[in-house]
């Protein structure tokens, strides 16, 4: 497999003279790889059931006729005007009731009947048409899945999904602790979606909701998926990350044909950093195998202090060595060229930086994937980072990506950033901070782990509750040999477990508190880590 090297284009955005000259440029630049049609469907559907492919008919032969292979898009991340139109009610709903208008992008509800059939009826003409043409080399299902809708829809799906999971309210009721607050259900058609509130929410009935939004997007992806792939080309959507997203991306990513991520670090000070635990993070999700950086910008977009920035020179090769050294078999812009007009008219582009691009273009499409090899990993868990957002927490202070990203940084090159659910057995040590959420399966695998002559490191703040929220005091402690004694947030930085050694080893102590302890279990080791460690790394080296 040699690597993809490109960026999303948009053609329809220029007339037919930039797209030639676009095509000589790429060319120089090495570029194999485009992603086309992204957001195109009112140009490819200007009217319920007349379609205009001629214009794409001929990018797509302009492309392959340069040499250049097409990721082809299924247009549904932007509905157009006239189905929205026809169509108010499959506009999204917010928690607080206010139905959102056209104008932007992401304005849809996976759940409405009529989008659904619109998004199919949009992927079944480009798989007809294009599914066998000799530029296509990868199918894009929609883009950066995330949008959380609260409508009428939406609740009858959810109720639908809760009776799947959960067979009777009964269950349900005893799952998400109900009596507290008087809220037990005698049918599930009393449930709502966890829309706007006087007070708190239950957190049992919200992290269900975000489980059943990521099922839901799911099930839209697999239908124009299962349509796609009757073309024998590979489909696959683009996992886009942050906190905001409803997406349990490791059950993804058993779904699409090849991993691939958007990635956009908070500023470009930190970027190599964040870079780095985002490849291992989608080699993680993607087992081990080739994985594509769908969109990232040769800068920052809207960065921690508000500006967008131009890479200086250097850093853009610097970031593509670190996607490249993690297992990436394509690393692709947002965008090849800004539009003249639009909301992100000012979003970084390649061709304004070619000079800089296009000696890292005519190196990588050269290369094939690196195999990365990897004795430690650690243990990065969506839903629990769902969990840590919650507001009924007792701490607002908790930043369970951040505090990952510290400990991948501390542990260093090589290291697989995996979901909970990984097969743990090939590695020496699994490091799973912050796990608030730890199901009986995932009890049984850390145990399992550790028992088999692993070293297993476990934080502050983990095993606090079982899938559902209901809490589990003390959840580890027999594999880490200690008594939870209580928890103590803002103690110690932001959180101290106070606990008592019983059966383990005190190794660290702050305050004369022990703060990280070991205990031999089965033929492997535990070391608990009760507080968060002011100098992390120099502890992992020692």
């Amino acid at each position: 497999m040699t690597v993809f090297f490109g960026g999303d284009y948009n053609p329809e955005q220029w007339p037919p003279a930039v797209w030639r000259e676009d095509v000589a440029l790429m060319r120089s630049a090495g570029v194999n790889l485009v992603t086309v049609g992204v957001f195109s469907w009112s140009r490819l559907q200007p009217a319920a059931g007349t379609y205009e492919f001629g214009w794409l008919d001929d990018v797509l032969d302009l492309l392959h006729d340069n040499g250049i292979g097409v990721c082809l898009a299924t247009p549904t991340a932007s509905p157009p005007p006239w189905f929205t139109r026809a169509h108010p009610d499959a506009m999204p709903v917010t928690a607080d009731g206010v139905r959102l208008t056209h104008g932007s992008r992401d304005t849809y509800c996976v759940n409405a009947p009529a989008y659904r059939a619109a998004s199919q009826r949009i992927a079944g003409a480009l798989g007809e048409r294009y599914g066998r043409h000799p530029a296509l080399r990868l199918w894009h299902v929609h883009n950066e899945y995330g949008t959380t809708c609260y409508c009428d829809h939406c609740a009858a799906a959810f109720r639908r999904w809760l009776a799947r999971t959960y067979g009777g309210t009964g269950v349900l009721n005893d799952a998400w602790s109900t009596d507290f607050w008087s809220q037990r259900y005698g049918r599930f058609d009393e449930v709502l979606p966890p829309r706007a509130t006087q007070y708190l929410s239950n957190p049992a009935h919200v992290l269900d909701y975000r489980r059943f939004v990521s099922d839901a997007m799911l099930a839209h992806y697999t239908a124009q998926r299962d349509v796609l792939r009757a073309s024998g080309v590979p489909v696959t959507t683009n996992f886009v990350l942050g906190g905001w997203v409803p997406v349990d991306h490791a059950r993804w990513a058993r779904e699409v044909d090849v991993v691939a991520v958007d990635d956009y670090p908070s500023s470009l000070d930190a970027h190599l950093q964040e870079r780095a635990f985002v490849a291992d993070l989608a080699r993680g999700w993607a087992g081990g195998e080739p994985w594509i950086l769908m969109e990232h910008a040769p800068g920052a977009v809207r960065g921690t202090d508000g500006v967008t920035r131009v890479m200086p020179p250097g850093q853009a090769r610097a970031a593509a060595s670190v996607y490249l050294d993690g297992g990436a078999g394509g690393v692709l812009y947002f965008q090849w060229r800004a539009g003249r007009g639009g909301a992100e008219q000012w979003h970084p582009a390649m061709v304004p930086q070619l000079a800089e691009l296009a000696p890292i273009g005519r190196s990588v499409s050269t290369r094939t994937p690196v195999r990365v090899d990897a004795t430690r990993a650690l243990v990065y868990d969506e839903p629990s980072m769902w969990a840590w957002q919650s507001p009924h927490l007792p701490t607002p202070f908790i930043d369970y990506t951040a505090t990952a990203q510290r400990w991948h940084r501390a542990l260093g090159p090589p290291v697989d950033v995996v979901p909970l659910a990984a097969a743990l057995d090939g590695y020496h040590l699994v490091v799973a901070p912050l796990l608030h959420l730890v199901s009986a399966a995932g009890h049984k695998a850390l145990r399992s782990y550790a028992e088999s002559g692993g070293t297993l490191v476990l934080t502050f703040g983990s095993g606090l509750a079982d899938e559902h929220c209901r809490l589990t005091p003390g959840a580890f402690d027999d594999l880490a040999g200690i008594r939870l004694v209580r928890h103590r947030p803002g103690e110690l930085g932001v959180w101290l477990d106070e606990i008592d050694p019983l059966d383990a080893t005190v190794v660290l102590t702050a305050d004369d508190r022990p703060v990280v302890t070991e205990h031999r279990y089965g033929r492997g080791l535990v070391r608990y880590v009760a507080a968060d460690l002011p100098d992390l790394a120099r502890w992992v080296r020692s």
